[in-house]
């Protein structure tokens, strides 16, 4: 098996990674999207939902074969540092995404999703290079600890950013009291647009140990077509023999639509903050901060309850939840809480979250935090006591699928009702449909 180095090399693919998902996608320069350079904030959340939907069904289109296709063309480097390639040009060019500049929208929109494809398609690569590292009892301490080594390099890039390089328009200064770096001017947003050339470099860093201890594999005698059609095939075959087993195929539906709910959830959460409450850099980072935390927390404990309780208690428990906040989420506004019930607004020198409503978004988010990762660890669990151990691989790789295929579906709904209704109400609201069609489908599965 391979050496430390090498291990390391691909453990730190994850932490390369994270920043983009933490500081573009949620927490940052979403919400500077969709509260500072879109129209207003309504628009915004709906540009930046067609965008998500957009690079979910490009995802859609080629995630059927890529697993496949990685396990039959051999070398996984190659693809890596293809992809690596699009991720530094498409991420770099969010940072002319300026106000009033003519173009900053689409900038904007097109650099996010091809970002977002370019990183989700390396992802694959990286994770096929797991069986070649390391024997099997010990894939999942090697998985597990390259997401928690994301988390931890997502929350470094937070604290980054938040203490040093994204300040307060108004007091023109950091979390941490200081002016931002380099000059960056709080007036024209450069601390929340820097979060894409700072992601960019973050990958070209810390993605070299993969390239320079890791040993990739061996390459293969089929042709690419004809590991295009091999892995084709293998998928057609595996969707066909799930329905050999009791369970499998209805949890799979079910996963592919409470998880399309989790990531529009993830993704719109941010938005959400930025345009009901008017959060900024500061605030949102803070934000994302502790969701981090409480994920972490959650994640240890939801493995316990999984082994005392089952897996499908702790997904049905963790559904609910999420169900329950986006009902709390939908009842908050600027001004209110319980849909009807008044509250002071946020005073301009207040200070962070003063307001009722904030208090309770931030509660509601921690919650988000707290389930998340229980639901996704007990969906790998539970699909294991449902498949025969022998089968588990490919059974494995249509889960990943079941969770790509439809991704863009969610974001879409999100987009489409933000935009007939005009309003980010409409989020949340769609969200609740799509977590009880997933309860709703996992409650029929007999066997957990």
């Amino acid at each position: 098996m391979a050496s430390r180095p090498a291990v390391l090399g691909w453990l730190l693919f994850d932490w390369a990674c994270q920043p983009f998902f933490t500081l573009v996608t949620t927490f940052v320069f979403a919400p500077y999207f969709a509260a500072s350079l879109a129209p207003d904030p309504v628009t915004g959340q709906s540009l930046w939902g067609y965008a998500t939907a957009a690079a979910g069904f490009a995802l859609a289109i080629l995630s059927p074969v890529l697993g496949s296709v990685a396990d039959a063309t051999g070398p996984k480097k190659p693809w890596i540092a293809a992809c690596g390639l699009v991720l530094f040009v498409a991420s770099f060019a969010l940072w002319y995404a300026a106000p009033g500049e003519p173009h900053a929208i689409a900038t904007a929109l097109v650099g996010f999703a091809f970002a977002t494809i370019a990183v989700e398609v390396a992802a694959v690569f990286n994770n096929a290079m797991i069986p070649h590292l390391v024997p099997p009892e010990r894939y999942g301490r090697l998985s597990g600890t390259g997401w928690a080594i994301g988390y931890l390099g997502g929350l470094i890039s937070l604290v980054i950013v938040l203490g040093f390089l994204a300040a307060d328009a108004g007091s023109g200064r950091t979390v941490l009291g200081f002016t931002p770096l380099f000059g960056l001017d709080p007036a024209l947003r450069e601390g929340d647009r820097v979060t894409g050339p700072f992601s960019a470099l973050w990958f070209l860093v810390f993605v070299l140990p993969l390239f320079l201890f890791t040993p990739d594999i061996a390459r293969s005698k089929l042709r690419f077509g004809e590991a295009v059609r091999q892995g084709l095939a293998q998928v057609r075959s595996t969707l066909a023999d799930a329905r050999r087993h009791e369970g499998v195929l209805r949890f799979l539906i079910a996963n592919m639509v409470y998880q399309d709910a989790l990531v529009a959830l993830f993704a719109f959460g941010g938005i959400y903050g930025a345009g009901v409450f008017g959060w900024q850099a500061t605030e949102l980072g803070l934000f994302g901060i502790l969701l981090t935390i409480t994920g972490t927390a959650g994640a240890l404990v939801g493995g316990r309850l999984d082994d005392r309780f089952g897996a499908k208690p702790v997904i049905l428990g963790a559904i609910l939840v999420l169900a329950l906040v986006c009902v709390g989420v939908l009842s908050l506004g600027r001004e209110h809480v319980l849909f009807v019930v008044p509250t002071a607004p946020s005073a301009p020198d207040g200070g962070l979250y003063d307001s009722v409503p904030e208090k309770l978004f931030v509660l509601l988010g921690l919650v988000i935090g707290a389930v998340a990762g229980p639901l996704q660890a007990s969906s790998r669990s539970m699909l294991a006591r449902l498949v025969p151990a022998r089968e588990a691989g490919r059974y494995f790789g249509l889960l990943a699928l079941s969770g790509k295929v439809t991704s863009f579906l969610a974001p879409l709904a999100v987009a489409l009702a933000t935009a007939i209704f005009r309003t980010q109400a409409a989020g949340p609201a769609v969200l609740i449909l799509f977590l009880l069609a997933g309860f709703a489908l996992l409650s029929g599965v007999k066997k957990a």
